[in-house]
């Protein structure tokens, strides 16, 4: 047993030699696909409110806020793009479920501004490298919280393992000293929550926002100093009884770094923005809708589901919402045979079709079904006016880890993303410096292309 879990959790990932081009490559893959979701998540109500508040609070411009025009201190920035970066629910779910890239990712981003600015060079790989041992962090720690299911959960996942993470990743990339990354860790496991109540307004997001924040300010507080208990992790009074209590495996978080799990067994590629669960279903009845020519004859729906009580919602109060409902995705998909980021404005949910389909559409959960991502499916039966009946079963979307898929289709969401947002001459500017080898990959171009509103030299 160990007699410091902190400190053993601490030095293994700084141990970790990163040499694998498979880890950079899909790093790589994250960041562009991170960076595209904020900035498409930029102008959502939730980050422009937090945009405007951090306007208004001042604070020096250091870091770029993505897509509001303007700079402000490292935390804002950072807890602001998390927000966009979260928002949309369309960054990667990982496994067991979690969001790594809303909880760390705008962090490291800030301090590759800042120290590019300081003329210290181009950040990319850098960051690259600090994101993967993050990404390793978060992942161990939800695998050791023994609360895989979703019905298990008994907070909202980010809130609760990114401040940590984002503590030894920010650690990384500021290169602290080993007493220093424990106390970073130390402090973020106080700064850990986010209460599953909020899961469907704007404040999931800023579960992820504030997780940033949280993670960054704990790695720039220890490097200045600032202490925290030497194992804050483990014993009766710490983060994982407080949290996880007797279902907390501290094996799995110092269990041999064989494989990266950024690889194995990687992410879960979002092309639908809406809660991951709801995936299952939506191609569920994307498969139902390619065999339905008239989607005005549709009597009734039936959806079957893994037991999942906070998507179990029948009439969503925005479209906001509608990205945590089972019922409100299979609809919209059933009528529009897509589902995109205009599936979930407020004029679509409330539109009449949506509003009818709803109203004959019967949910039913059951324990039967495992509510693990890797391994659950949901089935869709349309019953037709004319007594026609469609069924269709999804065990695995696209993009999840048993049907994985090329690189290309992740880059041309990304191309999507920012290609709609910004002007030709700053997408263009933009795509030359991303595709930069790592060692040339310069954060700050990038954010500058991504900043919105403001001209480029």
């Amino acid at each position: 047993m160990s007699k410091n879990m902190t400190l053993d959790f601490v030095a293994l990932l700084r141990a970790w030699s990163i040499e694998d081009p498979a880890l950079i490559r899909i790093a790589r893959l994250l960041l562009l696909d991170g960076l595209a979701v904020a900035l498409a998540g930029s102008d959502q109500p939730g980050p422009t409110l937090a945009a405007t508040l951090a306007r208004k609070q001042g604070g020096h411009p250091t870091a770029t806020v993505i897509g509001q025009g303007f700079k402000t201190s490292l935390s804002q920035a950072a807890q602001v793009n998390g927000m966009s970066m979260h928002v949309l629910d369309y960054e990667p779910m990982w496994n067991p479920p979690n969001h790594a890239l809303s909880t760390m990712l705008p962090g490291l981003l800030a301090l590759a501004e800042q120290q590019e600015a300081s003329g210290a060079g181009p950040q990319g790989e850098r960051l690259l490298h600090a994101l993967l041992k993050g990404i390793e962090a978060q992942g161990r720690l939800r695998l050791s919280s023994g609360q895989i299911e979703p019905r298990e959960l008994s907070l909202h996942p980010p809130g609760v393992v990114g401040p940590l993470a984002g503590a030894i990743a920010c650690g990384d990339f500021l290169a602290l000293s080993e007493a220093q990354h424990v106390a970073a860790v130390g402090i973020a496991a106080s700064r850990a929550g986010g209460v599953l109540a909020n899961v469907g307004s704007m404040t999931k997001a800023l579960h992820c926002g504030d997780a940033c924040r949280s993670g960054l300010e704990a790695a720039l507080l220890a490097q200045s100093g600032f202490t925290a208990d030497t194992d804050a992790l483990s014993g009766p009074r710490g983060y994982a009884h407080a949290y996880f209590g007797e279902r907390f495996d501290a094996s799995h978080l110092l269990a041999p770094l064989l494989v990266g799990r950024v690889l194995t067994p990687g992410p879960a590629w979002k092309l639908f923005p809406s809660q991951y669960a709801t995936h299952f279903a939506i191609t569920a009845a994307l498969d139902c809708r390619a065999e339905i020519a008239q989607p005005e004859k549709i009597k009734r729906v039936e959806i079957l589901t893994p037991v999942m009580p906070y998507i179990d919602r029948p009439n969503p109060t925005s479209g906001l919402d509608g990205k945590f409902s089972l019922q409100y995705c299979v609809v919209a998909a059933l009528l529009d045979a897509r589902l995109n980021l205009d599936s979930f404005s407020d004029a679509r949910r409330f539109a009449d079709d949506a509003k009818g389909l709803l109203s004959v559409t019967q949910l039913t959960q059951t324990a039967e079904i495992s509510g693990r991502f890797d391994a659950m499916h949901v089935d869709v039966c349309v019953t037709l006016a004319d007594g026609t009946v469609v069924r269709h079963r999804c065990a695995a979307p696209l993009g999840s880890w048993s049907r994985p898929i090329a690189p290309e289709v992740i880059e041309s969401k990304a191309h999507d993303l920012i290609d709609r947002r910004l002007s030709v001459q700053a997408a263009e500017k933009f795509w030359t410096a991303v595709d930069a080898p790592p060692q040339e990959l310069r954060i700050s171009t990038l954010m500058k292309c991504l900043i919105a509103d403001q001209p480029l030299d």
